[in-house]
């Protein structure tokens, strides 16, 4: 596809024909005096005779690529760009003490419930080896909460420094900060994915245990994200019954008890369903990464194709042609083509 960024420049054509034939008649025949031209005639034209003929067009086309190379053509090219249109994703982390029970395996051996979660959450942000690219494109944010809510992290692209963040998580250590405010919790991720323009916004709820703090109803709070077209998936982790928890004090000493842990799977589910998402139950690593893997099935990210033109610029070479007629034909008349006087 070609087109002109000067097509005005165009105009000046017309006047090419005008200029041309005012340039035949100033010229004056040059005479040269002899005896009989009646055997010169029979003699055929040379083909510097014919080339001689073709000096005039030779400027009309100077004249005429000039013009054309001042239009300014362009050659376009159709190329495609591919772009993603990525989701919001608040990711939603129980730091109470009950995460802290050793029942959950990772490589091989047990680890508290919150390390387990940590390193199944940065494996779905990053991808895993089976995966292209993670969920590069998504604005995630992270919330965790105990008694009380906290924002750790607001909806950003920098995954590196949400990561970063993510290793300085810890589980709460004072009494009074003890507790489990899921209502609270999903308050939160509402209000920063209420602010969000992405088309799809995602809350994940990751907790091992029941409502038992804060002024919001879990159940409550799902109808406001409901409303807010907030999906939010839930997923309950860790065992039910007595747990064994290791806490380390701030001197640095290891407390180990038994506490006894009950997830409200009837409430996740509850909550999962109102806003269309799903509840899962976590009870080991594995499973916690089946749980991120469908997950992140279920929530893709957009790729849309945008077709546009990409010119360019053709005038240089025109302006090179006329520039090679030009030279060709100030050769010829000082040479072969010379005419004395």
């Amino acid at each position: 596809m070609i087109r002109l960024v000067y097509p005005y420049a165009l105009l000046l054509l017309v006047f090419v024909p005008l200029l041309f034939v005012l340039s035949q008649r100033r010229q004056r025949p040059m005479v040269i005096g002899y005896s009989a031209i009646q055997e010169l005639r029979t003699l055929p034209p040379t083909a510097l005779t014919r080339l001689h003929r073709l000096l005039p067009v030779l400027r009309l086309l100077v004249l005429i690529l000039g013009i054309i190379a001042l239009s300014r053509p362009q050659w376009g090219l159709e190329a495609v760009r591919l772009r993603r249109e990525g989701i919001a994703i608040d990711m939603v982390i129980d730091i109470s003490r009950s995460m802290a029970a050793q029942d959950l395996q990772l490589n091989g051996q047990r680890h508290n419930r919150l390390e387990v979660v940590k390193k199944a959450f940065r494996g779905f942000v990053q991808g895993h080896p089976d995966q292209e690219i993670g969920r590069e494109g998504d604005m995630i944010g992270m919330v965790t909460f105990a008694r009380y809510a906290d924002s750790i992290s607001p909806l950003t692209l920098e995954h590196d420094l949400l990561l970063a963040l993510l290793d300085r998580v810890e589980i709460v250590t004072l009494p009074e900060d003890n507790g489990t405010s899921i209502g609270e919790a999903i308050a939160l991720g509402v209000e920063r994915l209420r602010a969000s323009s992405a088309k799809s916004r995602v809350m994940i709820l990751l907790t091992d245990g029941s409502n038992n703090a804060g002024v919001t109803e879990p159940m409550e709070a799902a109808r406001i994200a409901h409303a807010l077209g907030i999906k939010i998936y839930t997923i309950g982790t860790g065992s039910h019954g007595m747990a064994q928890i290791a806490l380390q004090t701030r001197d640095g000493r290891i407390i180990r008890q038994q506490m006894r842990v009950s997830i409200d799977e009837g409430t996740l589910g509850a909550i999962a369903a109102l806003t269309g998402g799903k509840y899962f139950r976590a009870t080991d690593q594995q499973a916690l990464q089946a749980i991120y893997a469908e997950i992140d099935r279920l929530e893709k990210s957009t790729t849309v194709a945008e077709h546009y033109q990409q010119y360019i610029d053709c005038f240089p070479y025109v302006l090179l042609l006329a520039l090679g007629f030009l030279l060709l034909e100030v050769v010829l008349v000082n040479t072969r083509l010379r005419t004395i006087p």
